[in-house]
């Protein structure tokens, strides 16, 4: 989950960050700060702009939009990348990467990356996934959704039917599994929805934890 809040003075968003730990903890999420400063916890999601270098925390995303952008990222876990589509939460901001832009600069990035903007459908999210990004974050969505709860459930059965490993029947009777390493998360109860990887980095976590990253598997039939 995402504090924003930036308007905030420092000691209510404090007080905020550790109430929303405190809930979170219940259920093994993560809360990760806006901003370098983490509020008395350890993870952070730095704008582009900066601070360079980022700042040593356990967990660092920062935000990205371009190659340049991703061209100087160092020690950082993460990073989101956006926008994909044309988002309503910033109208004009662009122009959008679409599905093609997203998938090179995956391919191009030295972390993983999260789909953001305007992602708003099951069907978005699975491409974004197929994409070769690790995950989604989404914002608008969810806060103008009547019914936030059954739109987290939605995407996030997107996100894990695009991620389930998927057994092909060969014609000399070995049996592979396709899998992007990806593990499914669940929502958290606030603002933001983010799916995350099994692999790679320390990745932003959700509501709930399950264990430590698995790596892609496969498996062998005997003939």
């Amino acid at each position: 989950m995402v504090l924003r809040e930036k308007d905030l003075p420092r000691a209510e968003r404090a007080a905020l960050a550790a109430d929303l730990r405190a809930i979170l903890a219940d259920v093994g999420g993560t809360l990760i700060v806006a901003g370098p400063d983490p509020l008395g916890g350890d993870a952070v999601h730095l704008p582009a702009a900066g601070p360079y270098p980022p700042p040593p925390h356990g967990l660092v995303g920062r935000s990205c939009h371009h190659q340049p952008e991703l061209d100087r990222l160092t020690t950082e876990h993460y990073a989101t990348i956006s926008p994909v589509w044309p988002t309503k939460t910033k109208p004009g901001y662009g122009p959008p990467l679409d599905i093609a832009g997203l998938g090179s600069l995956v391919r191009a990035s030295p972390i993983p990356l999260l789909a953001l903007g305007g992602v708003e459908t099951p069907e978005q999210v699975t491409a974004c996934v197929q994409a070769g990004a690790v995950g989604v974050a989404v914002l608008g969505a969810l806060m103008r959704a009547e019914d936030p709860t059954e739109t987290a459930a939605s995407l996030t059965s997107a996100y894990v039917e695009a991620v389930t490993p998927v057994l092909t029947q060969t014609r000399r009777g070995v049996t592979k599994v396709s899998t992007s390493g990806l593990r499914p998360t669940v929502p958290t109860q606030g603002s933001s929805l983010t799916a995350r990887s099994g692999h790679g980095r320390p990745q932003p976590q959700t509501a709930t934890s399950d264990g430590p990253p698995q790596p892609p598997t496969a498996t062998k039939e005997r003939k």
